[in-house]
């Protein structure tokens, strides 16, 4: 004897009009049509080789198999709902985790985290920091939030949210500060300048945006991160390169200076999320970041 379960829309079909008594509001309810329901119903009497229903004046009334089936389906149903609303609640009860690099972090999220915070209460952000290491698909991690160039990975939604801009920044107590805030860009080839590992193409793609030839450009100091490459910037220790966003805040109270402006590169800041693991809290996030980004320029 077969023990496979009838089609499962015609189960939803038939608990819905058992619970209401109705076809016609087991219709609305399932937003479809009367004649889709008494479909479903007579696909599942076929399958079951019962009859369901019988006609009762101008309604319908359940047999005794009916009645049999309305018990166990209505309890079935009733606790798949109460086991989904469960999860539900959970999955926007827990913390919505997201990865970024510890300068962006740093840098440019944590001044902003209190107004996030009152923009967006309900979304309980909470912040992984790394360097190279995070990965949009690794458990327990929402979302990523990096600087990449498209084209963008087949599994991963990607929010693209603004393109990339970078230029080099330097303290106004740099020793040849005063040499260098006035000359051309061309001036820098005699610069030993700071440069980190992580971003090992950031001068070379300057470079050649502004028509200076990368392999004379001389290097200095080098850093693990771009965090403390900043950091070295803004303790006067020579010239760094770095992405717009991360250093608007200093450029503005004066703490780093941008002679030759920023330049556009292909990369895009971006938001990643696994298309397995959609979340529309991601959408709210990207809307807000966009937004952000959108309104405090240099």
């Amino acid at each position: 004897m077969s023990r496979d379960l009838p089609p499962l829309n015609a189960l939803r079909a038939f608990e819905a009009t058992a619970r209401l008594n109705s076809v016609s509001q087991a219709a609305e309810q399932l937003h479809v049509t009367h004649g889709a329901v008494s479909r479903q119903l007579k696909v599942l009497e076929e399958h079951l080789g019962v009859s369901l229903f019988v006609k009762d004046g101008r309604g319908i009334k359940l047999t005794d198999s009916g009645v049999r089936l309305r018990d166990a389906s209505v309890e079935a149903f009733e606790r798949l709902r109460d086991v989904c609303g469960e999860l539900t609640q959970s999955s926007a009860d827990a913390p919505f985790v997201l990865g970024c690099s510890g300068s962006l972090l740093a840098r440019w999220f944590i001044p902003r985290l209190g107004r996030l915070n009152a923009d967006l209460p309900d979304l309980r952000l909470h912040l992984s920091a790394g360097e190279g290491d995070l990965d949009p698909r690794r458990p327990g991690l929402d979302a990523l939030l990096l600087f990449a160039e498209p084209p963008w990975p087949a599994d991963m939604q990607v929010y693209e949210l603004a393109s990339e801009r970078i230029g080099p920044v330097m303290s106004p107590h740099f020793a040849h500060y005063q040499a260098l805030r006035q000359a051309p860009a061309q001036a820098l080839l005699d610069e030993a300048l700071l440069h980190t590992t992580s971003r090992p193409q950031a001068w070379p793609n300057w470079a050649q945006h502004h028509g200076i030839d990368a392999g004379a450009l001389k290097y200095g100091q080098g850093f693990e991160h771009l965090y403390y490459l900043l950091e070295a910037a803004v303790a006067g220790l020579g010239v760094a390169i770095a992405p717009q966003p991360l250093v608007a805040e200093d450029v503005r109270a004066g703490r780093l200076v941008a002679p030759w402006g920023f330049s556009q590169t292909p990369a895009q800041l971006a938001l990643w999320l696994p298309k397995r693991a959609a979340d529309g809290r991601a959408r709210q996030l990207a809307q807000w970041l966009k937004a952000e980004l959108a309104r405090q320029p240099v």
